[in-house]
């Protein structure tokens, strides 16, 4: 048992729940793998959503709002880390929820699904089909999903994915701690910062946001300002710890 005293309290218990998922099969073991990648990044940028951060989730939520279709893709670690957050953000954005592996059995499947649903979460179901030009599971989605989404919020997602999705047209919003990774340097907007803290950010913004400011707050952004505010603001807390 992790005494709440434990100055990594709340970074241990995540640790112990996902393990917890991948027991269950939530989570693949590969995804605790990604976790832990995204835990040190975390680390080197204060475990706190930047203002820059902040900036890109008020997007984000413009972006959703503004969509005719938006979807909310979903895999195993976001699921396990955040269903909760995702009922809430649907529910203020309208958003169709779509379960989409790199691992994918359909016991996964239902699994998450299940996950998804006891926190109020609707999840579309159905036939899969291979609309996304890729050679393994994660090109599999919904007709009425994915594949015909204008906006989609892709947190922890896989680079050739983001990639494929932006080739298709499709407005992508990446989630993603590592500012250098392909996922982050190929979406169209990129968040960088972690799912638990961005996902309940962009929910408050849908909810707050005037809906006349939208058409300003979407065409006012440029990607490359995320990355480069994001390795500046890590660069300044490295210099902060020599110092």
């Amino acid at each position: 048992m992790i005494p709440e005293s434990h100055p990594r309290y709340l970074s241990l218990k995540t640790r112990e729940h996902l393990a917890t998922c991948a027991k269950e099969g939530i989570v693949s073991l590969e995804g605790l793998t990604a976790h832990g990648r995204g835990e040190a990044f975390d680390y080197l940028l204060g475990e706190k959503s930047s203002q820059s951060a902040l900036n890109a989730e008020k997007i984000a939520a413009a972006l959703l709002l503004n969509a005719t279709h938006p979807v909310i893709s979903v895999n195993g670690n976001t699921a396990a880390l955040a269903a909760k957050s995702i009922g809430e953000l649907q529910q203020v954005c309208g958003a169709i929820v779509e379960v989409n592996l790199f691992h994918r059995t359909q016991e996964r499947v239902t699994l998450i699904t299940h996950l998804l649903e006891k926190e109020g979460v609707k999840v579309i179901s159905g036939e899969v089909s291979r609309y996304i030009p890729l050679d393994h599971d994660r090109g599999l989605c919904h007709h009425e999903g994915i594949h015909t989404a204008d906006v989609i919020l892709v947190p922890l997602e896989d680079g050739d994915r983001a990639e494929a999705l932006v080739r298709m047209g499709k407005t992508v919003i990446a989630i993603d701690l590592n500012p250098l990774s392909r996922t982050t340097k190929t979406c169209t907007l990129p968040i960088i910062d972690e799912v638990t803290r961005a996902i309940p950010n962009i929910t408050r913004f849908c909810s707050d946001i005037n809906r006349t400011e939208i058409p300003d707050i979407i065409t006012s952004y440029n990607r490359a300002e995320f990355i480069r505010d994001a390795l500046e603001y890590i660069r300044k807390r490295l210099v902060d710890v020599l110092d």
